[in-house]
């Protein structure tokens, strides 16, 4: 019996999820666990797994199609049973040729052949009245409709897809290169020189991701009152402890390889210790209170391709620097890799965003509703310090910027925060009581 793959619920605020790629194709056999596609929601792109095993017998969404959630995206089954008819497709009623299609369907011989579907040789096609021959040729709607655009020839193009079927992915990218691979032409590609540029003019769809970054982003800037704190501390003691404290770790390691703990690590840390001494840093607005949370559960930014997520790091001032480490380094690696569940995204009380690794100084970053504030992080600086005993030498700082809501957090509160963090920071020893 077929089992149809559903569009999943994969956040809270999810009503629709946008297919961005098909990993397995019509005729292709699926065993339990297999990744089927990739799916855009409003907070992150997320694989879709599969959980029987069988043969995909059809693919009910084309890459870029929007499905709503709990609509059909795919049929898994025995190879050659009955498909399910959908009355209502998430988008259209047939986009791809089905297992039962491929195996029923004769093959013709010329002379069987009706007359309208022998081709006609053609030079060009016109896009503005398109002909028969464009009609009959072997392509999504939306690869037709992306070469109409940019009058691309589809007789030209050698389509990746089932049976040769010309995709949205055909067409992407350099349609010159696509053109010459198709056609079988072989030419030196132009090397780079200094006049070159990556600059073009085009328009892409604006992905989930970006739309909902944008939303909360502007929500967050119109109806939260920022205001910025901001203190330079001496972060020498802080990059010396990591070199301890990784020497050790080596040291003490048997067969087993140990993860090395980052600058980001112990700035983790620190917020997670210096928090519960200045509670009002960990509460959020409500409609008619103000809620103290009773953990800290740190959230951090993580860069992925097209914009950011913050995983967080539950109850994190309540674990020890090295497995606040390897949670960090867990979430990190789920984030780049699109493994990060509902669950590992929400629910943060305090959030810490690092640009010091791009060689940022200082930057004020913009609250992450509902937190009360938002630590951003520079980069450690070679720079002359003035000594205890007056003299100059050479040190090096770390600019550290405290973005706050002012219905929660009074600037008194924020700085407060603040110089407790940064003494944890100076002397980071105090970490590791």
């Amino acid at each position: 019996m077929s089992t149809i793959i559903e569009m999943p619920k994969l956040s809270d605020t999810m009503t629709v999820g946008t297919v961005v790629k098909w990993h397995k194709q019509v005729g292709d056999e699926v065993s339990n666990g297999d990744i089927l596609a990739e799916v855009e929601t409003d907070k992150a792109t997320m694989e879709l797994e599969n959980f029987d095993d069988g043969v995909l017998l059809q693919l009910l969404a084309e890459e870029g199609d929007e499905v709503e959630i709990g609509k059909p995206l795919a049929v898994v089954g025995e190879q050659g049973e009955q498909l399910p008819v959908f009355e209502d497709s998430p988008s259209k009623p047939k986009l791809v040729e089905t297992v039962t299609e491929q195996i029923s369907k004769p093959e013709l011989s010329a002379e069987e052949k009706p007359e309208e579907e022998k081709p006609t040789p053609s030079l060009s096609t016109d896009f503005d009245t398109p002909s028969e021959t464009t009609d009959r040729i072997l392509a999504s709607p939306l690869a037709k409709k992306i070469a109409k655009e940019k009058n691309i020839d589809l007789l030209k193009i050698k389509g990746s897809g089932p049976h040769g079927r010309i995709t949205k992915k055909d067409l992407n990218g350099d349609v010159s290169s696509v053109l010459a691979s198709s056609q079988e032409t072989v030419s030196s590609p132009r090397p780079p020189s200094l006049s070159s540029s990556l600059l073009q003019s085009k328009t892409i769809p604006l992905s989930k991701m970006r739309s909902v970054i944008a939303k909360r982003l502007l929500e967050s800037k119109t109806t939260i009152p920022h205001f910025y704190l901001q203190k330079e501390i001496n972060s020498e003691p802080l990059g010396l402890a990591r070199q301890s404290i990784n020497r050790r770790l080596e040291s003490v390691a048997n067969e087993t390889a140990t993860e090395k703990v980052s600058i980001n690590d112990l700035i983790l840390l620190a917020c997670a210790s210096a928090i519960p001494l200045v509670p009002e840093i960990n509460t959020s607005w409500g409609e008619n209170e103000i809620i103290f949370h009773g953990d800290v559960h740190l959230a951090f930014g993580v860069a992925v391709d097209d914009g950011l997520v913050t995983p967080v790091i539950r109850k994190a001032n309540s674990l020890s620097l090295k497995t606040l480490s390897g949670e960090a380094k867990s979430l990190i690696h789920k984030s780049r890799n699109k493994k990060l569940t509902p669950d590992e995204m929400s629910g943060s009380t305090f959030t810490v965003t690092n640009l010091g690794m791009f060689g940022i100084d200082f930057f004020s970053g913009i609250i992450n509703p509902p937190n009360a504030a938002i630590l951003s992080v520079g980069a450690s600086v070679p720079k002359a310090v003035v000594g205890k005993d007056g003299s100059i030498r050479s040190g090096e700082t770390m600019t550290l910027g405290l973005s706050c809501d002012h219905r929660l957090v009074d600037g008194a509160v924020g700085a407060r925060f603040l110089q407790t963090l940064a003494e944890l920071l100076e002397n980071p020893a105090s970490l590791l009581v």
